[in-house]
């Protein structure tokens, strides 16, 4: 056969190859999900959320869940199958088509392993399975990873994300789930951002409940959509706040309160007072964006600190200066321990910043009375809280598995 004819050929079977790989991207490989995440928002003792995104704003949004950590038949009778709810997401490109999916299986028994997939039920629509665990009943002790700020726009700047959330897991690998501060990306409309977010960390936020709090890169001018329409989240906030920007719930011996510093302030102030004389658990943690004792005050949270004094909050975790920062234990606004010695019987409640988990830091602020630890070292940072029983132990480390930061509560 002649030289000309084959290469003519050989073309013809690449242009072949290349359209059947076209039409596998805009068909098999575009129905899988994207951006999967699981959260809490029912008990965990006995349930489990699930987001999704994917290119079908007419597909159901399932959920299999199945016992134990290697499910090879999904058509058991052993496979329990929750339908939640999907909606179409305005991008700004209006040419892509976006859905999330949102769905949450209960009725689980707690203390156990379960394998799960997210799809809309059709042939070649499933995302791959993960794995997850529910909270133990009658736990006394949990460990949790408590990061902030991975707000970035490049692949690169998430990738630096990703590292920090391999770091995390690999000081504390029994990490039960994670506490983010807020600004989870620069922009919230950028869905590509939001991508390599999820992208980056998705070996840990598809089996590890990731619990958000919303920035002020997070919620701009009253919206918020893009960020809550990311996650399946308690809806259990104050009135008039957007649902998923504030909201609490149990884990184990600890309370913990997500609150919104954007916005809904004086409403959220009222539902707070309501919420922490609510609960009977020994220890009391709030996450927040803007903190009122970080690197540097947040005055219009003043509120909130009263009640924090009043009601003995143990932990405070901020994000937004992009910074590390420590307090002293504090009441009304005064320093009432070292800060070296343990804190006991809720003598302070003690204000943290982490840091950075992403690509941004800020110059060091100018140091406060209530800084017991303040610098800026430049590199992505995570800590690990650890409750065994009355004692709570705050580690911070860098990326390069330095410790930074270390600090004891008792009661």
């Amino acid at each position: 056969m002649r030289k000309d004819v084959l290469i003519v050929l050989a073309c013809c079977v690449l242009l072949i190859v290349g359209a059947v790989g076209m039409e596998w991207l805009r068909t098999d490989h575009a129905k899988k999900p994207t951006a999967v995440v699981t959260t809490f928002k029912g008990d965990p003792m006995t349930s489990r959320a699930f987001t999704w995104y994917s290119s079908n704003s007419e597909a159901d949004a399932i959920v299999q869940v199945v016992k134990g950590d290697a499910a090879n038949d999904w058509e058991s009778e052993q496979v329990l199958t929750f339908k939640g709810m999907t909606a179409p997401v305005i991008a700004e490109d209006a040419s892509l088509e976006q859905a999330v999916h949102k769905a949450e299986a209960t009725g689980l028994e707690p203390g156990t392993t379960y394998s799960y997939r997210v799809g809309s039920g059709e042939e070649k629509s499933w995302s791959d399975a993960a794995v997850f665990q529910t909270e133990e009943a009658d736990l006394e002790n949990v460990t949790f990873i408590n990061v902030t700020d991975s707000q970035g726009v490049t692949e690169q700047d998430f990738s630096l994300w990703g590292n920090t959330l391999d770091k995390a897991f690999a000081a504390f690998p029994e990490a039960a789930f994670i506490v983010h501060n807020g600004d989870l990306t620069e922009e919230p409309s950028d869905e590509q951002a939001w991508s390599y977010l999820f992208e980056k960390a998705s070996k840990w936020v598809t089996k590890v409940p990731f619990m958000p709090v919303t920035g002020n890169h997070d919620e701009v001018d009253g919206n918020a959509e893009p960020f809550v329409s990311h996650f399946n989240l308690p809806n259990n906030g104050a009135e008039g706040s957007i649902p998923g920007t504030n909201y609490s719930y149990d884990y184990g011996p600890v309370h913990f309160v997500f609150l919104n510093s954007e916005s809904n302030i004086k409403e959220q102030t009222e539902w707070l007072r309501s919420d922490l004389e609510n609960t009977d658990k020994t220890w009391k943690i709030v996450a927040m964006h803007q903190g009122p004792y970080g690197g540097n005050t947040y005055k219009k949270v003043k509120d909130w600190t009263e009640l924090f004094d009043e009601f003995e909050v143990d932990l405070v975790l901020q994000g937004h200066n992009h910074e590390y920062s420590r307090s002293y234990p504090l009441r009304n606004g005064k320093i009432v321990r070292d800060g070296e010695a343990a804190v006991q019987n809720r003598e302070g409640t003690v204000y943290v910043v982490t840091n950075t988990a992403g690509q941004k830091f800020n110059e060091k602020k100018e140091d406060k009375f209530y800084h017991k630890v303040h610098f800026q070292n430049e590199k992505q940072m995570f800590a690990g809280i650890v409750i065994n029983g009355k004692t709570l132990t705050y580690q911070a480390y860098d990326v390069d598995g330095k410790k930074r930061d270390e600090f004891v509560l008792e009661h």
